[in-house]
């Protein structure tokens, strides 16, 4: 039951901003997204027994991205919040790596995976090249395409993509796990 509580909490606010696009337009879907992000995270914290850094991270880009579209009412400033959030993740792994020398995702991921540093180095270039290419992805489609157009691609297009990433990152994960 955790694992699809879970699945909820980080699939529903999408949900929520879907729907309620299609329904209304996309100024009340942006308050309801902004809704539905703020219930989720605590829900999530309910769930997960600690405060949930990522939707917590996300949450405060959706509340100020979204923000700024219904004050001003202009929609580009929600469409621009996928492309700001996946550049930051992406600068953060790279920075902190470059910079700091710290593997922000080793540092996320250790209990679940112990991984040579070879592993770990690898997979925060990948996951950094994943940011930008889904930064771009998004500029590509909000750009050139309809509001319901770029609403659909966010549902239904980042989430598989991204599933597709993670599981396309398993032969490195086995690859690279130390051997007890």
């Amino acid at each position: 039951m955790k694992p699809l509580l879970k699945l909820i909490t980080e699939v529903g606010p999408l949900a929520v901003f879907f729907i309620g696009n299609a329904k209304y337009g996309i100024f009340y879907a942006t308050g309801a997204f902004m809704l539905a992000t703020a219930i989720a995270i605590p829900v999530s914290w309910k769930i997960e027994g600690k405060l949930p850094i990522m939707p917590i991270v996300i949450g405060i880009f959706v509340v100020f991205f979204g923000s700024l579209t219904l004050v001003f009412q202009d929609e580009t400033f929600i469409k621009l919040k996928p492309t700001i959030v996946n550049l930051v993740f992406a600068a953060g792994l790279i920075i902190s790596r470059i910079i700091f020398k710290i593997n922000v995702l080793k540092i996320v991921f250790d209990k679940a995976f112990n991984l040579t540093e070879r592993g770990w180095r690898v997979l925060n270039i990948r996951w950094s090249l994943f940011f930008i290419f889904l930064a771009i992805l998004n500029e590509i489609v909000w750009r050139n395409y309809s509001t319901d157009t770029w609403v659909t691609f966010k549902l239904f297009g980042i989430m598989p993509l991204t599933i597709i990433w993670t599981l396309a990152q398993m032969p490195l994960v086995l690859k690279e796990t130390v051997k007890k």
